[in-house]
Protein backbone atom coordinates (compact mmCIF):
# COMPACT_ATOMS: atom_id res chain seq x y z
CA UNK A 1 0.00 0.00 0.00
CA UNK A 2 1.35 3.29 -0.83
CA UNK A 3 1.27 5.75 1.58
CA UNK A 4 2.22 9.83 0.71
CA UNK A 5 2.06 12.88 3.16
CA UNK A 6 1.32 14.63 -0.38
CA UNK A 7 -1.87 15.14 -1.63
CA UNK A 8 -1.38 13.09 -4.47
CA UNK A 9 0.87 10.64 -6.26
CA UNK A 10 3.15 11.76 -8.79
CA UNK A 11 2.79 10.13 -12.08
CA UNK A 12 0.19 8.22 -10.84
CA UNK A 13 -4.34 9.51 -11.04
CA UNK A 14 -6.64 9.31 -8.04
CA UNK A 15 -9.62 8.06 -10.07
CA UNK A 16 -11.48 7.81 -7.00
CA UNK A 17 -11.55 9.04 -3.38
CA UNK A 18 -12.67 6.18 -0.99
CA UNK A 19 -12.73 8.23 2.44
CA UNK A 20 -11.55 9.00 5.50
CA UNK A 21 -9.60 6.27 7.27
CA UNK A 22 -8.28 5.90 10.79
CA UNK A 23 -5.92 4.03 13.03
CA UNK A 24 -4.64 4.19 16.90
CA UNK A 25 -2.95 2.60 19.03
CA UNK A 26 -2.60 3.32 23.07
CA UNK A 27 0.80 2.24 25.00
CA UNK A 28 1.50 2.79 27.94
CA UNK A 29 5.22 2.90 29.85
CA UNK A 30 6.46 0.22 31.85
CA UNK A 31 7.86 1.41 35.50
CA UNK A 32 11.28 -0.17 34.98
CA UNK A 33 11.66 2.12 31.88
CA UNK A 34 10.67 4.96 33.92
CA UNK A 35 13.26 4.96 36.12
CA UNK A 36 16.31 4.41 33.90
CA UNK A 37 14.21 7.53 31.91
CA UNK A 38 14.64 9.08 35.17
CA UNK A 39 18.17 8.77 35.57
CA UNK A 40 18.89 9.44 31.58
CA UNK A 41 16.64 12.41 32.70
CA UNK A 42 19.30 13.71 35.19
CA UNK A 43 23.08 13.47 33.11
CA UNK A 44 20.90 14.50 29.29
CA UNK A 45 20.65 12.66 26.22
CA UNK A 46 18.21 10.59 24.08
CA UNK A 47 15.60 7.77 26.05
CA UNK A 48 16.06 4.95 24.15
CA UNK A 49 13.40 2.84 25.84
CA UNK A 50 10.71 5.25 25.06
CA UNK A 51 11.75 6.05 20.98
CA UNK A 52 11.49 2.15 21.28
CA UNK A 53 7.84 2.27 22.39
CA UNK A 54 6.86 5.13 19.90
CA UNK A 55 8.74 3.58 16.93
CA UNK A 56 6.84 0.06 17.75
CA UNK A 57 3.48 2.28 18.40
CA UNK A 58 3.85 4.78 14.90
CA UNK A 59 4.55 0.88 13.17
CA UNK A 60 1.59 -0.32 15.04
CA UNK A 61 -0.95 2.63 13.67
CA UNK A 62 0.57 2.73 10.07
CA UNK A 63 -0.22 -1.30 10.01
CA UNK A 64 -3.91 -0.44 11.17
CA UNK A 65 -4.35 2.49 9.23
CA UNK A 66 -3.08 0.11 6.17
CA UNK A 67 -5.22 -2.63 6.60
CA UNK A 68 -8.09 0.11 7.26
CA UNK A 69 -7.58 1.32 3.31
CA UNK A 70 -7.59 -1.98 2.21
CA UNK A 71 -11.01 -2.82 3.80
CA UNK A 72 -11.97 0.24 1.88
CA UNK A 73 -10.86 -0.98 -1.54
CA UNK A 74 -7.80 1.48 -1.70
CA UNK A 75 -4.57 1.51 -3.38
CA UNK A 76 -2.99 4.25 -1.31
CA UNK A 77 -3.51 6.99 1.41
CA UNK A 78 -2.85 10.27 0.61
CA UNK A 79 -2.73 13.38 2.42
CA UNK A 80 -1.28 10.96 5.34
CA UNK A 81 -0.79 12.60 9.16
CA UNK A 82 0.47 11.22 12.63
CA UNK A 83 -0.15 12.88 15.89
CA UNK A 84 0.50 11.87 19.05
CA UNK A 85 -1.12 13.04 22.80
CA UNK A 86 -1.45 11.86 26.07
CA UNK A 87 -4.13 9.60 27.35
CA UNK A 88 -3.73 8.71 30.61
CA UNK A 89 -0.72 9.34 33.23
CA UNK A 90 2.16 7.27 31.65
CA UNK A 91 -0.10 6.40 28.26
CA UNK A 92 0.24 7.82 24.96
CA UNK A 93 -1.86 7.45 21.71
CA UNK A 94 -0.55 7.89 18.25
CA UNK A 95 -3.39 8.34 15.54
CA UNK A 96 -2.76 7.90 12.08
CA UNK A 97 -4.81 9.23 9.30
CA UNK A 98 -5.12 9.64 6.33
CA UNK A 99 -7.89 9.68 2.22
CA UNK A 100 -8.20 6.15 1.24
CA UNK A 101 -7.93 6.35 -2.66
CA UNK A 102 -7.67 4.38 -5.72
CA UNK A 103 -5.20 5.20 -8.67
CA UNK A 104 -5.03 4.17 -12.63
Amino acid sequence: MLMTTSDDVAVREITETRGLVTANTVRARHVGRDVLAGLKNLVGGEIGAYQQLLTESRTEALSRLEDAATAEGADAIVALRITTSSVAQGASEILAYGTAVKLR
